[in-house]
């Protein structure tokens, strides 16, 4: 018999999606995808998820550490990128 190990990094993804869709980072609105809004904006760090319209609901403001870590992941991300609005 064949037992698959997941890497870590699958591990990762399905401990994201048992906590909730805020933590699936290809959701619109999810903790990672509002971190990386966040910089690419310009916008100091303000660890959050929804509120951005469609099924993402009311804008959360978060405080637990799994939360704010994976925001930050998304913004730290963001930043490495260098990807930035260009005001005109």
């Amino acid at each position: 018999m064949y037992l698959h190990i997941m890497s870590e990094e699958e591990q990762k993804e399905v401990v994201r999606a048992l906590r909730g869709w805020e933590f699936v980072r290809k959701n619109h609105g999810s903790l990672y995808d509002r971190g990386s809004a966040d910089s690419y904006y310009g916008r100091a760090p303000d660890p959050h998820y929804g509120g951005v319209g469609g099924d993402s609901g009311m804008r959360v403001k978060v405080m637990y550490q799994e939360a704010i870590e994976e925001y930050m992941a998304g913004y730290r991300d963001n930043e490495a990128t260098g990807a930035k609005k260009e005001w005109r």
